[in-house]
């Protein structure tokens, strides 16, 4: 999940444009739309990364709402996605006893958050999964499905008694960091500065690996370095996935898994869940000034530093999706303030174009030829800086299922990509329960 100054504040015009219908979808005859449709609502469509803030589920302010953020109920509903990770994240900061409790408290009331959608705003309408089995119930019944995933192994503290704390809680995949080291494993973003903590997996990281495999949650490579991924990947007796990923071979981004990483999550059984993250589908180079304006307007209201200069003004202007800290902590006033100065930066520095529905099946091509069908997933990173051209919040999934049968997927084919092959790794964790140790 993360995030950039640079690469979405493209998204603001976006947003502002309006969603675009599947109506409206390039080069599309009306036979070929009816077939994606009816493959469309068919299938199980599962997307395993959607950010989250608090101020989104209460009684005032929820998910029941058409509200103005990627991911609600209204949109899923127009959009056709039937299941949606929601994301306990937190933000990497001090390895500290201070660091560790506030983090704690942070994930802890993104939980909250989602069991009050499921058990008081909207029981009636979305159901909260904690196995594939429910995710095939709920799904039949009609209802949406929640499912919650732990992006940052952060809060865990230095108490690995946390980890099965979490997956009470109804935490299903875990990633042991996010942007910056933490206590358990190294980061992607020590690529660009060429500094590691633990050289992969830190002690403790290895025991929540084995931990997580213990309880049935689901390891996730998608943040970690690639050392540590490898390492990960060596340790767990079960698959992992990658909650949200796309192909480096096609973008030289650090949070992309390359060829090496791909041919050894194959070999573990594991699933990559190709994401919609316009700077990790297409890297494209700002102008100079842009890069300047966005890194002042960043520093200005103290956003939180991401991989690029982008999604964090976005996603703040939009309410600060699923982001802790200072932007969290925007005030109405100032998020309206990060739109407006982001709507004069786009219109005097223009963004390089965004990455489309087609370059992101384009990864999708990638992976399937790379490493086989049965090991490729979707997720968006709604909320949390992502969405391409087509698919710019839930209201569009059908885009997706659409250009798959353009591109000549089958039903079957596309129900694994889809949700099958995410729901089979996750079966597959739950079997080798007691796998790791206590």
């Amino acid at each position: 999940m993360t995030r950039s100054l640079l690469a979405c504040a493209a998204s603001i015009a976006l947003l502002m444009a309006g969603a675009r219908t599947a109506a409206q979808a390039p080069q599309a005859d009306e036979a070929l739309i009816k077939k994606a449709r009816a493959i469309h609502e068919r299938v199980i469509t599962l997307d395993t990364h959607d950010d989250i803030n608090p101020d989104n589920f209460t009684a005032e302010r929820n998910y029941s709402q058409r509200l103005e953020t990627q991911v609600n109920l209204p949109k899923m509903v127009e959009g056709g996605l039937d299941v949606a990770f929601f994301i306990v994240y937190t933000g990497q900061g001090p390895l500290t006893p201070e660091g560790f409790d506030n983090a704690y408290k942070q994930a802890v009331a993104k939980f909250d958050a989602i069991h009050r959608l499921t058990k008081q705003i909207a029981p009636d309408r979305i159901e909260l999964a904690l196995t594939p089995a429910d995710v095939w119930r709920i799904a039949k019944s009609g209802k949406k499905v929640a499912a919650i995933g732990i992006e940052n192994g952060y809060p865990i503290g230095e108490d690995i008694r946390r980890v099965e704390e979490f997956y009470d809680r109804g935490g299903r995949y875990l990633s042991l960091a996010h942007n910056g080291h933490s206590q358990l494993a190294d980061s992607n973003s020590g690529e660009r500065s060429g500094e590691w903590l633990h050289d992969g997996l830190s002690d403790l990281g290895k025991q929540v690996i084995a931990e997580a495999n213990r309880l049935g949650i689901m390891i996730d490579i998608s943040h970690p370095s690639k050392q540590a991924n490898l390492q990960a990947m060596a340790l767990s007796k079960a698959p992992v996935i990658a909650s949200h990923s796309a192909a480096r071979a096609l973008a030289d981004h650090s949070r992309n898994l390359d060829d090496e990483q791909l041919e050894v999550l194959k070999k573990n059984g594991g699933v990559v869940q190709t994401v919609a993250f316009n700077s990790y589908v297409k890297v494209a180079q700002p102008s100079p000034e842009r890069t300047a304006a966005l890194a002042k307007l960043e520093q200005e209201f103290g956003l939180p530093e991401g991989p690029a200069p982008g999604a964090a003004a976005a996603a703040a202007a939009r309410g600060g999706f699923g982001r802790g800290g200072a932007l969290a902590a925007l005030s109405e006033e100032q998020r309206a303030e990060v739109q407006k100065r982001l709507a004069e930066i786009n219109e005097k520095f223009p963004p390089p174009p965004r990455a489309t529905v087609s370059d992101f099946v384009d990864h999708i091509d990638y992976l399937v030829k790379q490493i086989g069908i049965d090991h490729v997933g979707i997720s968006s990173d709604f909320d949390g800086g992502g969405g391409v051209e087509g698919w710019s919040d839930a209201s569009e999934t059908f885009n997706v299922t659409l250009e798959l049968v353009r591109r000549g997927y089958t039903e079957e084919q596309i129900g694994k990509i889809w949700s099958g092959n995410l729901l089979r790794v996750w079966e597959q964790v739950e079997k080798a329960r007691g796998a790791g140790s206590k």
